[in-house]
């Protein structure tokens, strides 16, 4: 007996004791926060971003008793209902009588009263078989009387009860970091089936502080006040699902950001822009803009994307008057008149009626009839035409064949003779639709940069400086997001990006790469490795990834593997050029010394049957005032991919475009 009686004091005992650490901690907390100002708004708003709050050394401690206003979208949501006070039983009459409800717990109830109130018919039998006398079933209670049926409710009686109250606590994000904000939400202020929906969106206003529960959250904002909510359809919402894949992501790319790894991808590589613009900056270089649509074709040897407006001429356009009648319209119409016309016939009232209906739908008929056949002559959706099967160029926008660019680097070159080092950053097209798509798509940004008055081991050392500090830079500024994506993605990443800034990248000349393959007896390559050939992602994976397992610089590349403005060596069969090959995605730099002598570029490009006159202007840059330059391009999405080691380039860009996928 005196364990039992010492046992709910001990449960007191430990419960007074959390209570006193979580006031003792209130009070720390608060007294932290007199010191500590409010975290400030965001400059162009009033709300706070979550990052400010979250990513403090104290992860928000230090806010706790300021108000704060905070916006974003739900990840994750429950309501917990709260515990109500139990009803009051109600006192049975002594006498017996009529009662509007019986407390099945009441010990002065008989079994004959708790089926009476609970089975009807089994309450009309017994008063049938009892023929009123309140003893003949008294093996459970024998002078309890017989409850008579409470007649059933009018409409006007029955009270609309309002929901129990209960607390909604919300996982909140506004993209600015990988971390949640828990947002505690009572149905005194909103109620909890707006906002309880993954993806709704929520502006709030409200306390910041320790959360009632020890858990992994330090700081939770109990809202005051909704602002504004942005209502979700949650049949249809694409990420309602936990964990989706990244191959079902893709086919909602305007959505798939939401997700926290995505996220988190998509800050690195804003990150990993920043950085790079900051290192040229304090490189000494200007970023140029170069163009995306022009004539020249910067490889030679590129599968480019035309751009013309030919295709779009006066003949597509459709005719004004009833051409811009659809025939589903006029189909609609003809039932509608059969219809009138069959009414009419039914009625046999109006004569002249029924004949002006059966005129208007013979010509409606007709009409459809002529639809039709002009359907069948003009193509489908997807199929264009023009005045002849041959492209009169003379007549297109530029008057001149154009596409997009596969490479700035001839336009930036242009550049570098007049302001000495340049850098361009932009997209690049390829259209190659035998292309791997998890590392080329059809759309790739590319940073790329010119050095005047340089060679080619100028332009090596130059990349490799980049990725050493774009690789440290993102180490420090998403740190948050690194650990994500290392628990998610790749455990390896942060470890590989140290290794990268702390070693130093081999060196070797494509000649001795091939002569290495060739000793290699643990592996059997697809293609076999003979001189001249260019290295396949095969070869290259297992220099970078199995033999030096650190980032291998190769270069000085057979000539008729490389673009016509690499430099020639003094062997007259390689070229100045090289390829910077990362662990885990191969080839992601590539550069070269480009070649100052006219006569050497006029005629490699001969060589390789390209219209010299389209390149008139980059000879020009030979004739007048030359000069020794070098420069590279590294793959940006593939840096993305390197960097948070992902499997598919598809899912480092934004809105990926590869073989027929372009949906937004």
């Amino acid at each position: 007996m005196e364990r039992r009686e010492n046992l709910p004091a001990t449960q007191d005992s430990k419960t007074n004791n959390h209570h006193q650490q979580q006031s003792e901690a209130a009070a720390i907390a608060e007294n932290q926060s007199r010191t500590q100002p409010a975290p400030p708004p965001f400059r162009f708003s009033n709300r706070v971003v979550l990052k400010t709050i979250l990513e403090g050394e104290d992860g928000g401690v230090g806010f706790v008793g300021r108000r704060v206003v905070v916006g974003g979208w739900v990840r994750t949501s429950k309501e917990i209902r709260k515990e109500s006070a139990a009803a009051p039983e109600q006192q049975l009459p002594a006498g017996g009588g009529q009662v509007s409800r019986i407390s099945p717990g009441h010990k002065d109830v008989s079994c004959v009263e708790m089926l009476q109130a609970r089975i009807p018919l089994f309450r009309s039998i017994i008063k049938i078989l009892a023929g009123g006398s309140h003893g003949a079933f008294g093996g459970c209670s024998g002078t309890s009387p017989v409850r008579e049926k409470l007649p059933p409710a009018s409409p006007e009686s029955r009270i609309q009860r309002p929901p129990p109250p209960s607390t909604a606590y919300l996982l909140v994000s506004d993209g600015s970091c990988a971390a949640s904000l828990q947002v505690v939400v009572d149905s005194s202020v909103a109620s909890p089936a707006l906002f309880l929906p993954i993806g709704t969106c929520l502006l709030v206003e409200g306390i910041l502080r320790l959360p009632q529960s020890p858990g992994k959250h330090r700081v939770e904002l109990s809202v005051e006040k909704v602002l504004h909510i942005g209502t979700v359809e949650k049949d249809k919402y694409p990420l309602a699902a936990k964990r989706v894949p990244l191959e079902n992501l893709r086919e909602a790319s305007h959505f798939r950001h939401r997700s926290t790894t995505v996220a988190s991808v998509m800050r690195v590589r804003s990150a990993l822009t920043f950085g790079s613009h900051t290192f040229f900056n304090n490189g000494g270089f200007f970023y140029v803009q170069v163009p995306i649509i022009t004539n020249t074709d910067a490889e030679g040897f590129s599968s480019k994307f035309q751009v013309t407006t030919l295709l779009s001429g006066k003949e597509d356009a459709p005719a004004k008057g009833g051409d811009e009648l659809s025939i589903e319209a006029v189909k609609a119409a003809i039932r509608e008149k059969s219809s009138l016309v069959e009414e009419l016939k039914r009625s046999e009232s109006n004569r002249e009626a029924l004949a002006a209906a059966v005129q208007d739908l013979r010509k409606t008929d007709q009409l459809a009839a002529q639809l039709e056949a002009k359907q069948q002559k003009t193509p489908k959706p997807g199929f264009l035409t023009t005045k002849s099967s041959k492209l009169n160029v003379a007549e297109d926008f530029f008057s001149r064949q154009v596409h997009l660019t596969v490479s700035g680097r001839l336009h930036l070159e242009s550049y570098a003779c007049a302001l000495g080092n340049v850098y361009a950053f932009g997209p690049r097209f390829q259209a190659d639709r035998y292309a791997n798509p998890r590392y080329q798509a059809a759309e790739m940004w590319m940073l790329e940069a010119e050095i005047a008055f340089s060679q080619l081991e100028d332009a090596m050392n130059c990349a490799e400086e980049h990725l050493k500090f774009i690789c440290k830079w993102v180490l420090e500024k998403c740190t948050g997001d690194m650990g994500f994506i290392s628990n998610r993605i790749d455990k390896t990443c942060i470890d590989r990006l140290q290794a990268t800034i702390a070693c130093s990248y081999e060196r070797i000349a494509y000649m001795d790469a091939v002569e290495i393959l060739k000793k290699v007896t643990d592996k059997r390559f697809e293609t076999s490795l003979v001189w001249g050939i260019d290295l396949t992602a095969e070869h290259l994976s297992y220099l970078a990834d199995e033999m030096f397992k650190k980032p291998v610089i190769i270069y000085n590349h057979p000539r008729d593997i490389r673009p016509f403005y690499a430099r020639l060596n003094d062997d007259l069969k390689t070229v100045a050029t090289f390829d910077m090959v990362v662990p885990k995605v191969g080839k992601l730099v590539s550069g070269s010394q480009n070649e100052e002598r006219i006569h050497m570029v006029e005629t490699r490009i001969k060589e390789l049957g390209l219209p010299i006159a389209q390149y008139e202007w980059y000879l020009d840059l030979r004739r007048h005032g030359t000069v020794k330059h070098s420069g590279f391009a590294l793959a940006f999405d593939l840096m993305v991919l390197f960097v948070t080691g992902l499997p598919d380039v598809r899912d480092a860009i934004p809105f990926p475009r590869t073989f027929g996928k372009a949906n937004n």
